[in-house]
């Protein structure tokens, strides 16, 4: 049973979100076009850019990514908090970045003057409506495809449909709901046979952490993991990046080697710390991508979300139907 995205996105409340959008038929969004021997590679560092640059707008943060050749994934986290934080001015300069009225001559977006700021902070009502836009997913995935499908169309010379539709959105309810999405997504490259392994994976979350953790950053742009956090910005798991890594690093090599073995001893107190079967972790990621619906968690977590939010997402369907329980 489907369930409408009105009764999974909820404006003001922290939650993560898995987010998924597919080209159409013969469109290439990366790789290499077999028919025509055309490579669009490039393109995947226009997601990356246009992530890196909205995220940086929104109330919104990016757990991970991966940019495939005709679909990509985006892991995102609401932060309502930050939102209402924001001054009147922040707010407006926010929202006048990422949609600039004035373009220089090479058709560059200005930076906003302090007049136009001004101007926008001193219209209440409209920065409500706003506030709301910068706190949204909608607007985030929005900001994020409308970009790419007119930088494609543009290259392309035309100006058909891009993507196949709206962007498909699940919900992620618990921390054993993210992690596995998180290694679901990371490992996209490696499950493709793009890449062997998380530290040629390129233009995906894991190899943004890896580099980091190579260069001796101790943040990257992405939202920080759990031992990362300070300040405003709050890390996401009860696990820090080097457990994350190991972690899908082991994953991906069971997962290519076709093995099922059990989690190694120096890897399970990483899962005690998170809720789920041991045993079955490898099926939790290699099935996660045949998940229809669209509320991934527990049951309890789900039927708790559920009320607190009002919503009726178990409404005459079984429990097995659509809770994805690795507990």
């Amino acid at each position: 049973m489907a369930i409408a995205r009105s009764e999974v996105v909820t404006q003001g409340v922290e939650a993560y979100y898995h987010c998924v959008s597919r080209c159409v038929r013969r469109a290439f969004l990366c790789g290499l076009d077999s028919r025509t021997g055309r490579s669009y590679e490039h393109r995947k560092a226009w997601v990356q850019a246009r992530l890196k640059d909205i995220a940086a707008a929104f109330g919104i943060e990016v757990v991970t990514y991966a940019v495939m050749s005709n679909h990509l994934h985006v892991v995102l986290r609401t932060r309502p908090d930050l939102v209402e934080g924001w001054s009147a001015e922040e707010a407006a300069e926010r929202w006048l970045t990422l949609f600039p009225s004035k373009r220089d001559e090479e058709g560059q977006p200005e930076a906003p003057s302090r007049a136009a700021i001004e101007l926008l902070a001193g219209q209440p009502e409209r920065l409500t409506e706003i506030r709301c836009r910068l706190g949204s997913v909608s607007w985030f995935m929005r900001c994020l495809n409308e970009y790419v499908a007119r930088m494609a169309n543009r290259e392309d010379g035309c100006k058909r449909r891009f993507w196949e539709g709206r962007f498909n959105c699940q919900v992620l309810l618990d921390d054993s709901a993210l992690l596995a999405c998180m290694a679901y997504v990371d490992l996209n490259p490696i499950r493709a046979g793009v890449a062997e392994t998380p530290e040629r994976s390129k233009y995906t979350g894991i190899f943004d952490r890896i580099q980091a953790r190579i260069s001796g950053n101790s943040q990257t742009w992405l939202c920080l993991l759990g031992d990362e956090g300070h300040g405003d910005s709050q890390g996401v798991l009860p696990i820090g990046r080097d457990d994350y890594l190991s972690l899908v690093d082991w994953t991906g090599r069971e997962i290519r080697l076709g093995k099922r073995g059990a989690i190694p001893a120096h890897l399970s107190d990483i899962l005690d710390r998170v809720p789920m079967n041991q045993p079955c972790w490898l099926d939790t990621v290699q099935g996660y991508g045949g998940l229809f619906h669209r509320v991934v968690g527990r049951l309890d977590a789900m039927m708790a979300a559920a009320r607190l939010l009002g919503k009726r997402w178990l409404g005459g369907v079984r429990a097995g139907q659509v809770a994805f329980s690795t507990a």
